[in-house]
């Protein structure tokens, strides 16, 4: 029998309803639990903070943790680490965890519905639509017997690998090591291939962590080796691209198409010319976070089973390391 958690000061800031909280507070009936949706710690609630022993969910302002003396782990609601991992992000000794396992249908479906957009010329069409014109566009594509190529084989790059397989696509994936290959995956490689598979590759997936390796790992040599029919999708972080080399692109005609959940910079700024680029599909980071209400169920899980393994002293799911930004023992959704 594991403990009850007398005496912990936990502290949750994800938006849940009345069921989703009693599915974290029967895990430490005992405990101290406080909410703060939003993770905002201003004025009074900055007090929340400094007292508590364990966050589940998200810190607006991530370096108020510096200052958390008593937190001995914070539990994230999303899988990015940015502002969490790192020296001293947080005091010596806390442990870090994600929502690895969370995310990957959301976003891997938004993922291929921004394909099949534009593969099977649905803006086009929406627009004859709305001016009431009856006009063929010409061919389209099929994902059948595609090369879909991977960058980022996590929980969320896995998901997409799966559901393309599934519909008859050649995957290949990236890691950052090398392991054992899944099934939903023809080929397996690190980032050192990358640029020769690129030439390979119609439809190039990004789900990248922001940080020093993957910044820009897309700049102009990169973006040049992909074939001018290809299609970019990044639902990562928007630094993994450069935004000026890709928009000039798609408007040169050089790349095929793309379809955006992350930019930068983040948001895109009124006028910028990606706005305007042919070919694209941009939406505001909307394919994970709270969009799918399952996923925050499937994060209160997350939370609900790590805490139970907290206060049995068991390792906990998707622990990080906070130099790298990695997450091992994670999660899968596939």
């Amino acid at each position: 029998m594991g403990q009850t958690g007398t005496g912990l000061n936990i502290v949750v800031t994800m938006p849940l309803n009345e069921a989703q909280k009693r599915k974290l507070t029967e895990k430490a009936p005992e405990a101290n639990w406080q909410w703060c949706e939003g993770g905002w710690f201003r004025g009074e609630k900055e007090a929340l903070l400094f007292q508590a022993d364990i966050i589940l969910g998200n810190v607006k302002v991530p370096s108020q943790l510096k200052e958390a003396k008593r937190l001995k782990w914070i539990q994230l609601n999303n899988a990015g680490t940015e502002g969490y991992a790192g020296p001293g992000a947080l005091p010596e000794g806390v442990l870090l965890t994600n929502a690895t396992g969370a995310y990957g249908p959301a976003i891997s479906e938004h993922m291929l519905a921004c394909l099949l957009m534009l593969w099977k010329k649905l803006p086009l069409y929406y627009a004859h639509q709305m001016e009431g014109i009856w006009k063929p566009e010409g061919h389209v594509r099929a994902i059948e017997g595609c090369t879909v190529l991977c960058v980022g084989m996590g929980d969320i790059g896995s998901a997409f690998a799966f559901r393309m397989k599934a519909l008859g696509a050649h995957t290949i994936g990236i890691r950052r090591r090398t392991s054992d290959k899944p099934d939903y995956v023809d080929e397996l490689h690190t980032a050192e291939a990358l640029d020769t598979l690129l030439p390979r590759a119609d439809v190039i997936a990004l789900s990248l962590p922001g940080n020093g390796a993957t910044k820009h790992m897309f700049d102009a040599h990169r973006l040049s080796l992909c074939k001018k029919d290809a299609c970019l999708i990044n639902v990562g972080r928007g630094s993994a691209v450069d935004t000026e080399v890709l928009c000039r692109m798609l408007l040169e005609g050089r790349l095929g198409s793309a379809a955006l959940d992350v930019t930068d910079p983040e948001p895109l700024p009124e006028g910028h010319p990606l706005w305007k680029a042919p070919n694209l599909i941009l939406t505001p980071h909307v394919s994970g976070g709270f969009s799918l209400p399952e996923t925050l169920e499937r994060i209160v899980g997350i939370c609900a089973d790590n805490l139970e393994r907290f206060l049995c002293g068991e390792k906990l799911y998707n622990l990080v390391d906070t130099e790298t930004g990695y997450a091992s023992n994670g999660r899968k959704s596939v």
